[in-house]
């Protein structure tokens, strides 16, 4: 098969500009997102309760390294029968349906608009413009199968499966710029398109609120067969290396 080579204007008018573009893209979507997000209020009793949890477990792992009197107490303010926290705290379960609620269902547009919207015009764009042009090879031979991922646009047998047609340039920017956009933009971003299929494939943005009841019984049973063992046992000792040192008492010379 003869070696095929490609246009040096191919990288300046094709390969570079098609980076430049998606990389825009995902820089503007990031920004619109943050303008077109809607404030998430918690509520005060939700809140509380989420720091409840959070004490009892930090209790939990961290109770070994309290007096076993301060673990007690503190053990009893969650778990005691008649005025335990857990026991006397009662909570109804939020429930809320996803496709009834206006406010979720006005995210989820929202988020089409912002994602999906801006993906489908952009690539028929590019599609339309680079329709055609091989824009890079990989440096390492790939199968027949890659070639219907590859090289979307280019219909040719013959041709092999290492060239990348722009289309599929395109995609393969839209999922491979993450590192790029974290660097710039933080760790949570909207643009990066592979969290945000991620979360739809899921459907993280549809799942109920939690049932504050059970979080409390699942607590509630976690710290009770948790026991008090004191690990700052014999501290002094390890400290001062076994040897306590005398007192040493003065006496008063004009006793």
């Amino acid at each position: 098969m003869a070696e095929l080579l490609l246009d040096s204007n191919i990288r300046v008018w094709v390969f570079l500009p098609i980076v430049v573009i998606t990389f825009l893209v995902g820089i503007i979507r990031h920004y619109v997102t943050i303008l077109l997000s809607s404030e998430k209020k918690s509520e005060l009793q939700q809140v509380a309760d989420s720091h409840a949890l959070i004490r009892s477990r930090i209790l939990r792992e961290n109770g070994k390294y309290i007096p076993k009197h301060a673990f007690n107490m503190r053990k009893s303010f969650f778990n005691d029968e008649d005025r335990g926290f857990f026991k006397t705290q009662k909570r109804e379960a939020a429930v809320k349906n996803p496709m009834t609620d206006p406010t979720m269902m006005t995210d989820m547009l929202k988020g089409n608009v912002t994602n999906v919207l801006p993906m489908i015009i952009i690539g028929g764009w590019i599609n339309w413009a680079f329709s055609g042009f091989l824009t890079t090879k990989v440096p390492f031979p790939l199968t027949l199968r890659f070639k219907p991922m590859l090289q979307r646009g280019i219909e040719l047998l013959s041709l092999d499966a290492s060239w990348v047609s722009s289309i599929s340039w395109y995609f393969l920017n839209v999922f491979g710029l993450r590192s790029m956009y974290t660097l710039i933009l933080g760790q949570d971003n909207a643009a990066d398109q592979t969290k945000v299929m991620q979360e739809q494939m899921s459907g993280s943005a549809m799942v109920a609120p939690p049932d504050p009841m059970k979080a409390f019984k699942a607590e509630w049973e976690a710290l009770e067969i948790c026991n008090h063992q004191w690990m700052l046992e014999g501290v002094e000792d390890e400290l001062t290396g076994g040897i306590i040192p005398e007192t040493i008492y003065i006496k008063n010379k004009f006793a």
